[in-house]
């Protein structure tokens, strides 16, 4: 079971667009190995990152019509949103580092613990 939460055509403005905090939309189909081997690396970032990123997928296969506004071509894409609009785009399966350094530059810096 996967970290990310499923979207599709009909929840990508409430859950992406509408969201209070940056999300990362995983582009995916079922078929796609180089999708499958992300995974694992998307669904470590919702975890690392819950509360201050929103990691969602959208299986195209399914929801052709937002991966279609935003010219999705080719699978996997990760996308960035932050405020409603997309921010960053890559293609492929990319190790985390990558990852973790492509959405670390939307997000709010973390609290420090025990902050005044």
């Amino acid at each position: 079971m996967s970290d990310a939460q499923a979207v599709n055509d009909d929840t990508f403005e409430v859950e992406v667009i509408q969201s209070t905090i940056p999300v990362l939309v995983d582009f995916w189909a079922p078929w796609c190995g180089p999708c499958r081997a992300v995974a694992p690396t998307v669904d470590a970032i919702a975890q690392e990152f819950s509360g201050r990123l929103k990691v969602v997928k959208l299986n195209t296969d399914e929801s052709g019509r937002v991966a279609t506004e935003y010219g999705v071509i080719s699978i996997p894409t990760l996308m960035v949103f932050k405020d409603g609009t997309m921010v960053e785009r890559v293609m492929g399966n990319r190790p985390k580092a990558d990852l973790v350094n492509l959405i670390s530059r939307h997000l709010k810096p973390a609290l420090s613990a025990g902050g005044s």
